[in-house]
């Protein structure tokens, strides 16, 4: 089974560049040679009309006269000229073109259809695509350099994937002084077909690869961009840099939610529970390449910090402080030995100041101290080139200090002249080295990052929680209520009704149409109470002083209705007055207002906001993002990140508040948004909190239809845990076996059950000797969007732990309506059904998904497996490339 379809992009046995030339500045001429003088093993193909030879080469006029097979097309010729070209490379059996010619959507209309002729063509001769308008690709491991580009990337283990053809040319001009390699370079040009899921799906796996770096300048595909990331954030470090942070046409603000988070706001969001690493700049994303590169990591967030200067090392600590991490306390025994290593005046505390006149080995003395200290996870040793100080001396004795340990280290030396041989050293040494110490605490900040953002990926909360179910089908039937009498806002009671179908407590309201009824309401519900203005045209009540609290008397009641109508007509006559909501006045005494929204991003679809409630939401603008689903972990995560987190405790005699009522509310917001894909807006403002109760004040939901074909959960970029799969049977000889979604956690059951499997079993899965899966596939195999695939694991208890039996999985094919499959049962457990229930439940599920056909490997010898896929209908036929295997294909 197959992890990805993009292989003979980077590793072709041959290629063909089409519009090869020897013509000066030509694109194509430019390619070839690059191929050429790339140190590429294989063959390299010009094909021209116009050329007999280019280089001194052999040039063919077209794929009839080259007659000889290659793998990778680079296509830089007329746009009009590309379709016809991978109609011809399909039927000589190319996998893989990258198309560097210009003139498609970027040019207008026109371009554009040239452009969907190519992806058409692409994909009727199922080839997969790079570009067009794209620099190309580099693989320094193959000496394939397919790109016109002035640079050769140094062999190294950094991925570069970049929206940017200059991006990366400025990227390989930085990387040669710095001795940074690069294990691929992909520039993605318009990405008409594979985008970034597909390369992200390929370097995840991809063994020369230990980082990501990417350039992002706009997403196509949320779920798809989303998944591709999480999948290669979960196996190593994936740095992202995004252009076009604050575009001038962002959305218009509808509510305070929309006010108050931008897509800047959102794309972090995204980031962080993709486990990805977010820079601002490039020069950042150098610096990450840099610390990444070198392999190490951060396991917290404690730092020290050596200098020969106090000045350097105050502006480090304050940039530390800005950027969330914190300075180490030392251990006693650490403080003892920098008392021995040091003068007796030097700094006594972190940072440790070990004097301008230090010599290398009273530096390395310091960093060793610090690197063994347990409450240290990383140190910056910083020199200023003062007359006393030799920089490569100490160079030196800090690499020898660092290979004493794990936890990263690095350098900041200051200047330029007298430092430039120490850097030299820094790079051979493969020690991080920074100009500056600000720079050098960034880099740190950007491990610490990766460490936070990586516990926030490995949640996989599904899209309903394990408390009292809520009443979906209520609330549809509401919403669907509302938008058949051509509405998309809620009144406040329908609203309220909603968040009441959820479990989320609200006070109750009561719609008044004169002052007399407002009276009766206020007499039931029972004083005091809080008036509002009811109006489906009035997004914010406080905008025409809609709002009256705190009503203690019947007089005031009609009175404060009347005054209520009336300026709200005369400020916005336009506007649907229906009335006026009595509620009970939730008491003050010890009460937080926060607020809770939800907003619908154009890209990553809903997105919760939580924060600092009221009218004042959008000055004080406290508040922290999440995509949904949510669960427990990310939810005190987002707490964490405002600044009502700290008025939730105690101070000024007010008992802390409820925080797991709070809670409560956010896991039930998730499941709004998650079971509700018709919700594209909600504000619940105020939320009022106490040392007793969280209730919903005041709620605002705006609706509209779903797209018809949206499947199951469309509507996020982050597929929940799909809990409504999982199936209790009974096998027929009476044990209960529980077919279920793998999840993460299933990481050490699922190794279990591979090494359980006898070498023959292995074989026929893995098509190869395996004793065990690496974490690299233990991760892939474990981790997955539910979306694009899907895993079903088979597990009975045993002795009251669960034992995984079987497992069967598929991966959708880009571009496409078929998946492959792969299914394995323990040795053991054959001849019991499993098989074929587990395979009866994925082709339901590929079916669900809207997939067509499943196909998959089989090896000859393998009859077992064979017989079962006859016995389920598939259709199976030899392989032409490989009698050992047979193509088994089933039309679901």
């Amino acid at each position: 089974m197959r992890l990805s379809d993009v292989d003979q992009l980077f590793t072709p046995s041959a290629v063909a560049v089409f519009g090869a030339s020897d013509r000066p500045g030509s694109v194509g001429g430019i390619v070839y040679r690059n191929v050429l003088s790339s140190g590429f093993k294989g063959p390299c193909y010009a094909i021209n009309p116009k050329y007999e030879k280019v280089a001194e080469r052999p040039c063919y006029k077209n794929l009839a006269e080259l007659d000889k097979y290659f793998e990778l097309a680079l296509i830089a010729t007329p746009a009009a000229t590309v379709a016809e070209i991978l109609d011809q490379c399909g039927a000589y059996g190319v996998k893989a073109a990258v198309v560097h010619s210009a003139g498609f959507s970027e040019h207008g209309e026109r371009g554009a259809v040239l452009q969907e002729r190519i992806v058409e063509a692409a994909r009727r001769n199922r080839i997969r695509l790079l570009g067009p308008n794209t620099l190309g690709v580099m693989r320094p491991v193959h000496g394939l350099n397919a790109t016109f580009g002035n640079e050769q990337a140094r062999r190294g283990n950094v991925a570069l994937v970049s929206q940017s053809g200059a991006v990366c040319a400025a990227m390989l001009d930085w990387s040669g002084p710095r001795e940074v390699g690069f294990s691929a370079v992909v520039s993605l040009g318009a990405a008409a077909d594979i985008d970034f899921g597909d390369v992200l799906d390929y370097l995840a796996l991809d063994s020369h690869t230990h980082c990501i770096l990417m350039y992002v300048e706009g997403v196509r595909n949320a779920r798809r961009f989303v998944s591709g990331l999480r999948a290669a954030a979960r196996i190593k470090p994936v740095i992202v840099v995004k252009a076009g942070r604050y575009p001038a046409g962002s959305r218009a603000a509808k509510s305070h939610t929309g006010a108050w988070v931008g897509t800047a706001d959102v794309f972090r969001a995204v980031m962080e529970r993709a486990g990805a690493v977010q820079v601002e700049a490039l020069d950042q994303l150098f610096a990450a390449a840099q610390v990444f590169g070198a392999g190490r990591r951060l396991a917290g967030e404690r730092i020290a910090i050596v200098t020969n200067g106090g000045g350097p090392g105050v502006l480090a600590a304050d940039r530390a402080v800005e950027q969330g991490l914190m300075l180490a306390q030392f251990a006693t025994e650490t403080r003892e030995r920098l008392e021995a290593a040091l003068p007796e005046h030097w700094s006594h505390d972190n940072p440790v100041d070990v004097i301008g006149d230090a010599p290398p080995e009273r530096y390395r003395a310091a960093v060793e101290a610090c690197v063994a200290d347990p409450n240290v996870d990383g140190v910056l040793a910083i020199l200023a080139p003062l007359a006393e100080a030799d920089p490569s001396a100490v160079a030196k004795e800090v690499i020898v200090a660092a290979k004493t340990t794990q936890k990263p280290v690095l350098a900041s030396w200051m200047g330029s002249r007298r430092v430039a041989e120490a850097k030299i050293l820094f790079a051979q040494g493969r020690i991080p080295h920074f100009a500056s110490p600000e720079v050098a605490v960034d880099a740190l900040a950007f491990l610490a990052m990766h460490h936070r953002n990586q516990k926030l990926l490995m949640q996989s909360p599904g899209p309903i929680s394990h408390e009292e179910s809520p009443d979906v089908d209520g609330a549809r039937l509401i919403i669907e209520g509302v938008m058949a009498e051509g509405r998309k806002t809620l009144g406040i009671i329908e609203a309220k009704a909603i968040l009441a179908a959820f479990k989320i407590p609200t006070t109750q309201a009561v719609l008044a149409r004169t002052p007399n009824e407002a009276l009766i309401a206020a007499e039931v519900l029972g004083f005091p109470v809080v008036m509002k203005i009811n109006s489906p045209d009035i997004a914010h009540k406080s905008d025409v002083d809609g709002v009256r609290l705190n009503i203690t008397d019947a007089l005031t009641v009609r009175r404060a209705f009347t005054e209520i109508v009336e300026r709200a007509k005369r400020l916005r006559p336009e506007a649907c007055i229906e009335g006026v909501t009595i509620e009970h006045m939730v008491p003050s005494r010890a009460a937080r207002e926060l607020m809770i929204g939800v907003l619908r991003d154009a890209i990553f679809g809903p997105i919760i906001t939580f924060g600092a409630g009221g009218t004042e939401v959008e000055v004080l603008q406290d508040r922290a993002l999440g995509l949904p689903p949510l669960n427990a972990f990310i939810i005190q995560t987002m707490i964490r990140h405002t600044r009502v987190d700290r008025l939730m405790g105690a101070f000024q005699h007010m008992p802390p508040m409820n925080r797991e009522a709070l809670a409560r509310i956010l896991q039930r917001v998730s499941e709004m948004v998650c079971e509700l894909p018709e919700i594209i807006e909600m504000e619940i403002n105020p939320l009022i909190g106490n040392e007793r109760e969280v209730v919903a004040v005041d709620a605002r939901i705006r609706v509209n239809y779903r797209p018809p074909q949206q499947t199951t959960y469309g509507h996020m970029a982050i597929h929940p845990y799909p809990t409504h799969l999982i199936e209790h049977v009974q096998l027929p000889d009476g044990t209960d076996l529980t077919i279920r979604p793998i999840r993460p956690e299933d990481a050490q059951l699922e190794q279990d059950f591979v090494r359980g499997l006898s070498e023959q079993t292995k074989y026929f899965r893995f098509m190869q000797a395996l004793k065990e899966l690496t974490p690299e596939m233990l991760v892939r195999f474990t981790q997955i969007d539910y979306d694009r695939e899907m895993a079903l694991i088979g597990v009975v208890e045993q002795k009251g732990v669960e034992v995984e039996v079987g497992v069967a999985r598929y991966m959708s094919r880009p571009g496409g309506d078929s998946c492959e499959f792969a299914i394995v049962v323990a040795d053991d457990w054959r001849t019991r059904g499993i098989g074929a229930r587990l395979m009866r439940s994925l082709m339901e599920n590929a079916r669900q998904r809207g997939l067509r056909v499943m196909e998959g490997e089989v090896l000859t010898a393998n009859t077992r497996m064979l017989a079962l896929m006859k016995s389920l209908g598939f259709r199976i036929e030899r392989d032409k490339l490989d009698p050992g295997i047979k193509i088994v294909t089933k039309v679901l």
